[in-house]
């Protein structure tokens, strides 16, 4: 069960009950904004630490009872139509920081995987070029062990930083991690700050190649000049999602503005005016149909947060 507190938009007490930071806090702030889909209602508070200590600071003196939440850059995140009740923490510049001790890469979690990817090629390491072909950043690719074009975090990692909802460090191990498809075993309400990737010297140019590829095969294969969250569900065991989509007619799907993208349909779109709601429900829509007719589940791979509002008026079409 969820915990209660007070009803912030009418008495306004929340932001009285945050600790003193030297980050910034906002009340009332729009989510939809930064995220991908453009969507979504707004977050109680919205705080932006200014470092690890202002981090730990906080979390360690924030009333148990209040509910906290992690967003990295928003490219896999549907926040609902009404909001999220709580305190939303999103890490600003002080965690995208990149740098390389040799062949170990370390990164911050709010660096962009495109920005590490680069970051390697320019100092001649591999070993990361699959990062410039997922959107997001690194605190989410640790959660999810985000990976493409044959490779995944797992296989780089060395060593990660994260906070517990007590505010106390943690030092992971890839032991610690318990990574598997497109899992950690890490709880949900850790915050990842840092992590530190093994990678090896290569060929530059060889290496930017390779990059070069993984673009050309996104530009052609996915709809990343739409208003997308990138892939909606996982691959089931032996099974790709996109497939299972295709074959119950969920290519070109939509309710209300909310579509399913007719070049790569395990992607969700907004056409430019759906409502959380909308994808939110074409989706679970793709999962009935799924298991309607496959006996299998589709596991969400964006992540929703938030409070739904009504249901959506328009029919799957």
């Amino acid at each position: 069960m969820s915990p209660s507190f007070p009803d912030t938009k009418k008495s306004g007490s929340l932001m009285d009950r945050m600790p003193a930071v030297r980050g910034r806090l906002r009340e009332n702030a729009d989510l939809g904004k930064v995220t991908w889909f453009q969507v979504g209602g707004p977050a109680d508070i919205l705080f932006k630490p200014e470092d690890e200590a202002d981090l730990a600071h906080f979390l360690k003196n924030l009333p148990r009872d209040i509910p906290v939440y992690v967003i990295g850059v928003g490219s896999n995140l549907l926040v609902r139509d009404a909001g999220v009740r709580g305190v939303v923490i999103r890490l600003g510049r002080h965690f995208a920081k990149i740098n390389h001790d040799g062949e170990k890469l370390i990164a911050g979690a709010g660096a962009l995987d495109g920005h590490v990817a680069r970051f390697a090629a320019d100092a001649g390491l591999e070993g990361a070029e699959f990062l410039s072909g997922i959107p997001g950043g690194i605190g989410g690719a640790l959660r999810m062990n985000a990976g493409a074009y044959g490779a995944d975090i797992s296989e780089i990692f060395l060593s990660a930083v994260a906070y517990d909802r007590d505010g106390e460090r943690h030092e992971l191990t890839l032991k610690d991690m318990g990574f598997s498809y497109r899992h950690t075993d890490i709880p949900k309400d850790w915050i990842f700050t840092e992590a530190v990737f093994q990678l090896s010297f290569g060929d530059r140019d060889e290496i930017l190649g390779r990059m070069a590829d993984i673009s050309r095969n996104r530009e052609e294969s996915q709809p990343i000049r739409s208003r997308t969250g990138g892939s909606t569900f996982a691959n089931p065991p032996g099974k790709k999602a996109w497939e299972l989509i295709d074959s119950v007619g969920g290519r070109g799907l939509t309710i209300g503005n909310a579509m399913v993208s007719e070049k790569h349909c395990n992607f969700l779109i907004n056409k430019g005016a759906a409502r959380a709601i909308e994808l939110e429900a074409i989706g679970e829509e793709l999962r009935r149909r799924v298991f309607k007719t496959h006996d299998v589940l589709l596991r969400w791979e964006i992540v929703r947060l938030g409070t739904a509002d009504k249901k959506p008026e328009g029919k799957a079409l």
